[in-house]
């Protein structure tokens, strides 16, 4: 069995857990916080449900090439303001699957990334929400998605305002 590295992070945000959940669900929320500093969120179409399957598309700015980005998220826990898991893959602007590579991806990022999103109420209207993403094989995609996430849930914090 090969060890994988995991990506995590967690946010405090100053929105009760009903909107904080509506930034994972709602395609208008969604497109304001889903990418890295600089990448924007052109397509979310969202199917959040047990086996639904959402298509993103994440758009690079111009000095990475502005090239839009697509992936699935596979849903196998859908657990309203409490959890949510799911798989994402690297797909085709219609939805199917393709390898990392083939959406220029490099080594060490698996074929498919399992994610699990929790969801905390901590009162006085805060909640937080924590991910962990898991199966990266190579320190520098696993860094790479590290500072991918952080930077997408600093502007999550922003959009639920």
């Amino acid at each position: 069995m090969i060890a994988t590295l995991d990506v995590s992070a967690s946010r405090e945000v100053d929105a009760p857990i009903e909107r904080l959940w509506e930034a994972f669900t709602e395609p208008v929320l969604i497109k304001r916080w889903w990418g890295p500093n600089g990448f924007t969120c052109p397509l979310a179409n969202m199917d959040v449900r047990l086996g639904g399957v959402s298509l993103l598309g994440m758009k690079a700015p111009p000095q990475y090439g502005g090239r839009v980005m697509y992936t699935t998220w596979s849903y196998t826990e859908v657990d309203p303001e409490v959890r949510l898991e799911f798989d994402l893959r690297f797909a085709t602007s219609e939805g199917l699957t393709i390898s990392p590579a083939e959406a220029g991806i490099g080594p060490g990022v698996p074929e498919e990334v399992p994610h699990v999103v929790t969801f905390d109420r901590l009162g006085d209207g805060r909640s937080r929400v924590s991910i962990v993403e898991s199966g990266y094989t190579e320190l520098a995609e696993r860094d790479m998605s590290q500072v991918g996430l952080e930077q997408c849930l600093d502007k999550l914090q922003v959009a639920v305002r």
